[in-house]
């Protein structure tokens, strides 16, 4: 089943059992998927990646505001900014865990010949494009230079 008719089941469904919290972050997706799908050079209908992008650029925001309001003592938004960003995650493919993700960017260091932090940007593409939604970015690039150095 499509995200987009996944998400209106699942709105419909947090509605009738009164759950707000899950009820804001199905809504948050809906308008994120919306204003992707009318961004300019956007075709109709989104592809599994841009889906994938556009879930894990939310979950990137509640990260970041959570954190702000973690910092000013904000316990109110900061447990909002957590809920929402909980739901967001159900629909994201699972995470590779950090020891898996290690051995996959060795793996990948040692098919396209890297030697040095020169070749990171090699890595870099070769494995983002192969594990799109299962890994973080900003992990991924600090261990290519982990393992690079």
């Amino acid at each position: 089943m499509p995200l987009q008719e996944n998400i209106d089941k699942d709105i419909k469904s947090a509605m009738l059992s009164k759950d707000g919290a899950r009820l804001r972050g199905l809504r948050a997706i809906k308008a994120a998927l919306l204003i992707a799908k009318t961004e300019k050079d956007a075709s109709e209908i989104l592809t599994e990646e841009a889906e994938i992008k556009v879930l894990q650029k939310l979950v990137k925001q509640r990260k970041e505001s959570a954190e702000i309001y973690q910092q000013q003592k904000r316990d109110d938004l900061y447990q909002i900014e957590l809920e929402e960003m909980q739901v967001i995650e159900t629909y994201l493919p699972i995470q590779m865990s950090r020891e898996e993700l290690a051995a996959y960017i060795k793996n990948a260091i040692r098919r396209s010949g890297a030697e040095s932090m020169k070749d990171m940007g090699k890595v870099m593409g070769l494995v983002n494009q192969e594990l799109a939604g299962k890994a973080d970015g900003k992990t991924i690039s600090e261990l290519v230079k982990e393992l690079l150095a």
